[in-house]
């Protein structure tokens, strides 16, 4: 996004100049006009700017130029510049839709503050179209692992080079991480795409049954096998078996499973007849399996056995850059399950998301969506809709905002790897502005590219 640009219009030559050049101080590029010629002809859909302009102005005033502006674009961030008699005008454009308004006379401060909050609101809109506008087009495995953070770019790019073969794999993560996502998506984006998808987990099974579901029986293998039962990794013939939180798996079943992966053959239950099965086998676990091994609660063969090719799914919390695009991306998929409008995604909204620190990852995440589409979680930007953290619920708007700031600004640091320059481009801001948020912030370079 290139550097924004502030529109000021305003009749009065000194007054003009003097508050273009105080904006200038304080990092804004200005451009001035003496009246509303030409200033449409600069607003568009896509321009990263907000317009400031006076009330009282031959030929068109500062309302027709607003309500023109709002024709273009009608969420246009606009400022009036109002006189004492102008107040009333002003709270009525406030009604139809204008930013903000200040009342003559001013410090150009108070201009410059209003101006800040303005561009962040135009920023948002901005980047909330972009993000729409990427999810229509994303299909595939763009549509299916969302973000743009290198971590998840790292993760699509080793699940694409996976996905055509037939190595087994071992994914490991948090609750709510999106494993199985994973594991769908080695799946419908290889080869065995046309075969069955099976998952079973591992955690859910009673242990009395998990080996007739796995293995199926045979007709009086056992008191109650009333008829013969095809078990699930038969039923999986030519596709794929994810196993979540095999971890859980009993001991004892762990070395039947062993010589399946070895041999890619089963009996079921009650049966001598070896069946030969073709499959992949995709387990999840979100414990350290090496420990587990190394402590007796699962077995070390079957661990390397299962660890020929990992994939790691990072925590939400170190990849914030994700959750807009995330969050925009599951709000529609709840949109088209409730029929519901998305509400207006302001910046204190996504301030909020960007600084709860997420323990239950993506599924949270969508849990959150959800109730932001059906008006349940508000998401008010203080702290006290529904699903708040503990943390986030007793931080103050601004703390949390500055989160948000700094974890955007590390991300970009790390996208432009580690260059100055095109992150401040690249976030429409000057160099000096970019400068004093990562000194408030106390961020260093060397700090987020490690992040």
């Amino acid at each position: 996004m290139d550097q924004s640009t502030v529109l000021f219009v305003d009749d009065e030559t000194d007054l003009r100049e003097a508050l273009a050049q105080g904006l200038e101080l304080a990092g804004h590029r200005v451009e001035a006009y003496p009246n509303a010629e030409g200033v449409l002809d600069r607003v568009s859909r896509d321009f990263y700017g907000v317009l400031v302009t006076d009330i009282r102005m031959p030929k068109m005033d500062g309302l027709a130029l607003m309500k023109a502006a709002f024709d273009i674009d009608t969420a246009f961030s606009v400022i009036l510049i109002t006189g004492h008699g102008d107040v009333p005008l002003a709270v009525e454009a406030m009604r139809a839709g204008a930013y903000d308004f200040i009342e003559k006379p001013f410090p150009v401060a108070r201009l410059a503050n209003v101006v800040e909050r303005a561009l962040e609101k135009r920023r948002l809109v901005l980047e909330n179209r972009v993000l729409r506008e990427q999810l229509g087009d994303t299909a595939g495995l763009a549509a299916r692992l969302v973000g743009r953070s290198p971590a998840i770019e790292r993760l699509r790019t080793a699940v694409q080079a996976l996905a055509a073969t037939d190595a087994d794999v071992l994914i490991l993560g948090e609750t709510g991480a999106g494993k199985e996502v994973v594991a769908r998506a080695l799946h419908e984006e290889g080869v065995r795409k046309d075969g069955p998808f099976v998952a079973l987990n591992c955690g859910a099974l009673p242990a009395d049954i998990i080996e007739s579901e796995l293995f199926g029986h045979e007709q009086g293998a056992f008191t109650g096998a009333s008829r013969q039962r095809i078990g699930k990794l038969e039923h999986a013939d030519g596709g794929t078996v994810f196993l979540d939180e095999i971890e859980s798996m009993p001991l004892e079943l762990q070395v039947k499973l062993l010589r399946v992966i070895e041999n890619r053959t089963i009996e079921r239950l009650g049966s001598n007849k070896t069946i030969a099965l073709d499959v992949r086998f995709v387990a999840a676990t979100k414990v350290d399996l090496e420990k587990e091994s190394t402590a007796g609660r699962f077995r070390r063969d079957l661990y390397y056995r299962l660890n020929v090719v990992s994939l790691d799914i990072p925590p939400l919390r170190d990849r914030r850059e994700d959750i807009p695009v995330l969050f925009h991306h599951l709000a529609r998929e709840a949109r088209a399950r409730y029929r519901r409008e998305i509400p207006d995604l302001t910046p204190e909204v996504m301030a909020e998301l960007m600084a709860r620190e997420w323990p239950g990852n993506v599924r949270e995440l969508r849990n959150v969506a959800d109730r932001f589409v059906l008006g349940v979680d508000k998401i008010t930007g203080t702290g006290t809709g529904a699903d708040a953290s503990e943390e986030s619920a007793g931080t103050p708007l601004s703390v949390r905002v500055g989160k948000y700031e700094k974890a955007l600004i590390a991300a970009e640091l790390r996208r432009q790897g580690g260059s100055i320059k095109a992150t401040y481009e690249a976030l429409g801001l000057s160099r000096k502005a970019l400068y004093e948020k990562m000194k408030k912030f106390g961020l260093e370079k060397e700090e987020a590219l490690e992040m």
